[in-house]
């Protein structure tokens, strides 16, 4: 009898167990998400290891049938045809969970700080029109809430949302004129946007803790940030809590937008660079990443703070493929390190996705970006990528200088000569180097033949 019982007792208690360990997903798999299309794509949850859990995915119709492992986690791996929607995704254990409107299409991941966070409503140019008629309802948006841990983490809140004047005014304009411009032109495949940004955060939080680590240089340049009120400035802390839950969750992509928060470092190159290679580990896949370069903006200190991590950004795009840069020095004001002209900073990231990440050709994406250089007695010959119909903003630049081997910068002359830019100056009789609009408040004064604006470079 007593054994019975305590059968009985251990069946009710597992059974009391069981109802309570409910399917349980990552809050990113929602209503309303866009999974991207024509790829693997990896749902993943918890439930309990005794559960046997059905799931149904709604294009196609077919049933998968997993178990829990002994941690609680499951994952699944589906294949994804071409775009479209809205369908549904069932998942059935103790419980039951149906994901309704889900879309395939393409879906980027926005991070950075203050710029890639600032929304309409934060006042952008045209701001109440531009919300007015943000009725998109194949752009979806999902934007992670500011979080630190000192762990790497599984879950955050939030949830997928329509673009709707209301959700828009409130998400990245960058990430939404991005995802405006790219459905233009993708004939209005769904686009998913995930913002994940922290206003005022240098680059070192965000990157995996190991992968700062384990580099003495990203080491030191992390201990030696200014420890702000308003961001952890620990490497990985805000990786582990705003990035790494996505880790797994199939991207088209990454947009950055950061810089601000690192200027005074003189290694914002290897410091990006390490960022990008430590999520692409993590999502093991050379994922395209395309940034922005920071604004010209009146810093205080030293006057060339700013160009050292202009120069720096461009430096990243020669160092590492499948990444773009876009320049955004005619666009900006010098008082302002929030320029309000976030839509053409948006179509620009997206032509450059357009054209190197789905083929599409939109001409010439890119400013002009330093290529090399060579010098004969009293002058300097600077060669460009992108240089295509070199021209001036006015009758000349002023942003050119060269130095011989003394070191001293002057002012050079430049000109314009098959597609490269002769540099000569009355102070320096043999010229050894040069550089372009080496100061924080430089306004790109040399474009090519698309309008874009060159890039902040030294031939150091």
């Amino acid at each position: 009898m007593k054994r019975n019982k305590l059968f009985l007792f251990l069946a009710i208690a597992l059974l009391s167990f069981a109802a309570k360990a409910n399917v349980t997903l990552p809050s990113f798999f929602s209503d309303n998400m866009v999974l991207q299309r024509n790829a693997d794509v990896k749902l993943w949850g918890w439930g309990s290891p005794f559960e046997d859990i059905v799931i149904t995915t709604g294009w196609d119709k077919k049933e998968y049938k997993l178990k829990p492992n002994r941690e609680a986690y499951w994952e699944l791996t589906v294949k994804t045809p071409g775009a479209g929607g809205p369908y549904t995704i069932n998942f059935k254990g103790y419980n039951e969970i149906t994901l309704k409107n889900v879309m395939l299409g393409e879906v980027w991941l926005c991070s950075g700080q203050s710029n890639m966070e600032w929304s309409a409503n934060m006042k952008i140019n045209n701001a109440e029109a531009e919300i007015a008629k943000a009725n998109f309802p194949n752009i979806r948006f999902f934007t992670a809430p500011k979080l630190a841990s000192t762990e790497p983490q599984m879950n955050l809140p939030g949830s997928w949302e329509v673009c709707t004047p209301e959700t828009m005014r409130h998400f990245s304009a960058v990430g939404y004129y991005y995802a405006r411009h790219l459905q233009e032109d993708l004939k209005d495949v769904p686009i998913g946007m995930i913002n994940s940004s922290w206003g005022g955060s240098p680059a070192e939080p965000w990157i995996p803790a190991q992968y700062v680590n384990n580099d003495p240089v990203l080491k030191k340049a992390a201990s030696d940030l200014y420890k702000a009120d308003w961001s952890p400035s620990d490497p990985g802390h805000i990786y582990n809590a705003m990035i790494h839950p996505f880790v797994g969750y199939r991207l088209a992509g990454v947009l950055w937008y950061q810089g601000e928060s690192n200027v005074g470092s003189h290694v914002y190159d290897k410091t990006l660079a390490g960022l990008i290679k430590g999520w692409r580990s993590e999502w093991k896949t050379d994922l395209p990443f395309y940034f922005v370069q920071i604004a010209p903006y009146n810093y205080e200190g030293s006057t060339d703070l700013g160009a050292v991590i202009r120069d720096a950004q461009r430096r990243v795009v020669n160092a590492l493929e499948k990444t773009g840069m876009v320049v955004v020095s005619d666009i900006a004001t010098v008082d302002d390190i929030h320029p309000r002209n976030k839509k053409d900073v948006g179509i620009r990231l997206a032509n450059l996705a357009l054209n190197d990440t789905y083929g599409i050709k939109k001409g010439v994406v890119n400013g002009p970006l330093y290529k090399s250089f060579t010098s004969d007695k009293n002058k300097l010959t600077v060669s460009f990528s992108n240089a295509e119909g070199l021209r001036f903003k006015g009758k000349a630049s002023t942003l050119f200088e060269v130095a011989g081997e003394d070191a001293t910068w002057h002012r050079a002359e430049a000109k314009i000569d098959k597609g490269a830019i002769v540099l000569t100056s009355k102070n320096v009789k043999k010229p050894v180097k040069a550089r372009y609009a080496w100061s924080n408040t430089a306004q790109a004064d040399l474009f090519n033949s698309a309008g874009l604006p060159a890039s902040t470079f030294t031939t150091e």
